[in-house]
């Protein structure tokens, strides 16, 4: 049996790049020891997220609300770049995925990165952007799956799982794992002084099991935990194998959720009577404008 060994991370990051290498580096050697081959860390991991997504001067990384609340925002890192090398460098012979903000000349993505000791294996810049994230980030434009020394991987960023075509685009592209990473909050309005009765952690935690049952591949899901600025993050890491069953999770604390999977035995097993992906009937799905009446 040829099984693969995943861990899904919920951790704090903030601003201060040496502090977040500190942390990824102890959590790297906390997966090392658990003979971990896949870790995937959360969004924004090198650096911090937003302050805010409202766009009201508290802190959403415009250039605003940069100066409202004295925050320069996410540093801006080369995919090509010195930290990229120096987490590289630090996930050796461990395949490890963490988000970052990435500088493309003058513009910034919110981005998710691929690595081993080689180098980068993948990229992915996030596509769907909720409530003000587009007055900091530029979107990206594709969802590409990549061979990677554990599988063929497919990334996506938080609000990106919100959208099946998402989730079903890699699989198509031949994903065995689906790696979404996230900086995803507890609830805006009508909060729950219950983190884990939240209705937004809620949401998480179904868009997770769904997109795994949907396409019928492994779902590793990181997320960020504790505050940072005006969110206050769900957690909630995990680790879903194609059948929409979670088998590790870390609640909406921080810890590492670590499971351990034969991944071709469980596609095949998951996919062998009925094939999510095999029984489509894409003819019958034109939403091309005028096609669906109402």
């Amino acid at each position: 049996m040829n099984t693969l060994r995943m861990a899904a991370v919920s951790a704090s990051f903030g601003r201060d790049l040496e502090e977040d290498f500190a942390t990824v580096e102890r959590l790297i050697g906390e997966a090392r020891k658990q003979n971990v081959q896949l870790l995937a860390l959360p969004e924004a991991c090198l650096g911090g997220y937003l302050l805010s997504l409202d766009g009201d001067g508290t802190g959403d990384g415009g250039a605003a609300d940069r100066g409202a609340a004295g925050d320069p925002g996410p540093p801006p890192l080369a995919v090509d770049g010195p930290e990229i090398r120096r987490l590289a460098a630090l996930a050796g012979e461990m395949t490890v995925v963490a988000g970052y903000c990435e500088a493309a000349g003058d513009t910034r993505y919110n981005s998710v990165v691929c690595v081993t000791g080689d180098g980068v294996l993948g990229n992915h810049r996030k596509v769907h952007q909720p409530l003000n994230e587009d007055a900091s980030y530029a979107s990206g434009d594709r969802f590409r799956a990549f061979d990677t020394p554990v599988g063929r991987l497919g990334m996506m960023i938080c609000y990106d799982k919100a959208f099946p075509e998402s989730a079903r685009a890699l699989s198509l592209d031949g994903a065995e794992i689906g790696v979404c990473v996230s900086a995803w909050p507890g609830a805006r309005t009508a909060a729950s002084t219950d983190l884990a009765a939240d209705r937004w952690k809620r949401r998480f935690d179904l868009f997770d099991r769904a997109r795994a049952l949907e396409n019928q591949i492994v779902w590793v899901s990181a997320n960020q935990t504790g505050t940072f600025g005006s969110l206050r993050f769900v957690g909630s890491a995990k680790v879903v194998d194609p059948g929409g069953e979670i088998l590790a999770e870390t609640g909406v604390t921080a810890g590492m959720a670590v499971a351990e999977l034969d991944v071709a035995r469980a596609l095949v097993t998951a996919r062998r009577s009925m094939g999510h992906l095999r029984d489509r009937r894409p003819e019958t799905y034109d939403t091309s404008p005028g096609a669906v009446s109402v």
